[in-house]
């Protein structure tokens, strides 16, 4: 049976915020489009950008907002019901200050971490029950402001790791579609930064941690 997604990334819309920590969820979805062969189109109708396409025998509407982060849910709960999209169906790809750069979380529902856009989806809709990819972006330097951070571009050193979040989170919505929430949370959930090679003193230390004695 032929099912309906909407899959939103949200974002702060133009070109001043363009590849910045809060718009990582816009760079997901363009992932997608890419994928998926589609074009996105302006609708006044829902203030939003727009691109559909199919996957796997599934309609998947793609939505990009462009009413400001916190005005998320005026363009995505009018859509959602037009199309009579349940909220199951509904996922939200935001940035998360509090994961590290390289964490992925998918959840079915919960809380919105003081997500504007979250909130504003939520608010909307009365409940909680729609999913949402969570992707880390950190947190700043303790003499940087946060808002400063988010609406920052990525550094030169993060681009590597970025990419790779960018692939496996259209992994895991493709993944979500076809299979459901539970396998792609199994699947996918996780911490991809690389870790660090430990010295050998490093591994000493961790293996007598009250100090090598003679």
């Amino acid at each position: 049976m032929e099912e309906t997604f909407l899959i939103v990334g949200l974002g702060n819309p133009g070109k001043d915020y363009a590849a910045t920590r809060h718009n990582v969820g816009f760079m997901v979805v363009d992932r997608l489009a890419t994928r998926l062969g589609v074009e996105w189109e302006a609708s006044k109708k829902f203030t939003a950008h727009l691109a559909k396409g199919g996957k796997d025998g599934n309609t998947v509407f793609l939505c990009k907002p462009q009413g400001y982060m916190n005005l998320s849910g005026q363009s995505v709960v009018p859509l959602a019901q037009y199309y009579h999209i349940p909220n199951g169906r509904v996922m939200a790809v935001v940035d998360d200050l509090d994961l590290p750069l390289g964490a992925i979380r998918m959840r079915p529902g919960g809380g919105t971490g003081g997500h504007r856009g979250l909130d504003s989806i939520q608010g909307l809709l009365g409940k909680d029950d729609f999913p949402r990819l969570r992707l880390g972006i950190g947190r700043p330097e303790p003499n940087r402001g946060v808002s400063g951070f988010v609406l920052g571009k990525f550094a030169d050193s993060e681009t590597g790791l970025l990419e790779k979040v960018l692939e496996t989170a259209a992994d895991q919505l493709a993944c979500w579609m076809l299979q459901g929430i539970g396998q792609a949370m199994n699947e996918y959930n996780g911490d991809y930064a690389p870790t660090e090679k430990k010295t050998d003193d490093e591994i000493r230390r961790d293996d007598h941690p009250e100090g090598n004695r003679t």
